[in-house]
């Protein structure tokens, strides 16, 4: 399995520069053609990494969680990752070879491993291979319950992960959960959602949890507010809360993306 991601580089002269980002109100879309070299940012406590940062809390928009694609040069990582004592985080590897150093556990990663990385964890990331690697981040501050600890920190790779079918779609609509959805501990979801060609969201999702997308492989017409757009391996989408979307799979293979939403707790009720 092979997964997209950041291509860096950077476009000649001749380059037209109108191209398909979007930003609105009510989603962005930052294609993969604008993640180059010139936008990357770089990170303390981490060395031999660049970031691309592709969400951050917004007000009045995607409030919730932060979303970064590192790319890692060998010998790199960092011993002091995560500078919030409060954040949670989730892993997924794209490409190449991590190892993960959790409490007293090490683990070697390679594409397609997923980790939840719970509030307080002590954990390091380093690239310990001769090839670059491409590993994803979500942050999320954790919002604890009374009376409830925190979940425990884990690593699955998403071959283990069963494809669950979706109602009334003839196995073309399927989502691999790589969390429990009746742990009540947990206040986000990562997913892979998975779409055969021609297999659809048959309705316009209109719900209270953000999103951000990332497109793993594929092609599809996606349904953003009241535009359809063409979305492809190496996009990002960014969602707010009820932001209608949709999507249809175009091309002759699987379409399919990381899904970051917030899950499990009660409505703030203040501003």
């Amino acid at each position: 399995m092979s997964y997209a991601f950041p291509m860096g580089g950077h476009p000649s002269q001749d380059q037209d520069p109108d191209g398909r980002a979007i930003f609105t109100e009510a989603y962005a879309l930052l294609p993969a053609e604008t993640m180059r070299d010139i936008v990357t940012s770089f990170l303390p406590g981490w060395v031999q990494t660049r970031a691309w940062i592709l969400a951050r809390p917004l007000t009045g928009f995607a409030e919730t969680f932060a979303q970064y694609a590192l790319e890692i040069a060998p010998g790199g990582g960092s011993h002091t990752p995560e500078p919030e004592l409060e954040a949670q985080g989730a892993l997924f590897v794209a490409h190449g070879a991590v190892r993960l150093t959790l409490g007293r556990d090490t683990y070697d990663l390679e594409a397609g491993h997923f980790v939840y990385l719970p509030p307080a964890a002590v954990w390091s990331l380093w690239n310990v291979s001769d090839a670059s690697a491409g590993v994803h981040w979500i942050r999320k501050r954790y919002n604890r319950i009374a009376d409830m600890l925190p979940p425990e920190a884990f690593v699955a790779h998403e071959r283990d992960v069963t494809a669950s079918n979706m109602p009334d779609c003839d196995g073309k609509w399927s989502t691999q959960r790589f969390f429990d959805p009746l742990d009540m501990r947990h206040d986000f979801h990562v997913n892979i959602v998975n779409f055969l060609p021609g297999g659809r969201i048959p309705f316009a999702e209109t719900h209270v949890m953000e999103h951000g997308l990332y497109v793993l492989q594929g092609t599809a017409r996606y349904l953003l507010n009241t535009d359809w757009v063409e979305v492809g391996a190496g996009d990002f989408m960014w969602l707010r809360a009820f932001c209608p979307q949709a999507c249809i799979a175009t091309g002759e293979e699987p379409f399919r993306y990381l899904l970051y939403k917030d899950v499990n707790r009660h409505v703030g009720l203040t501003l």
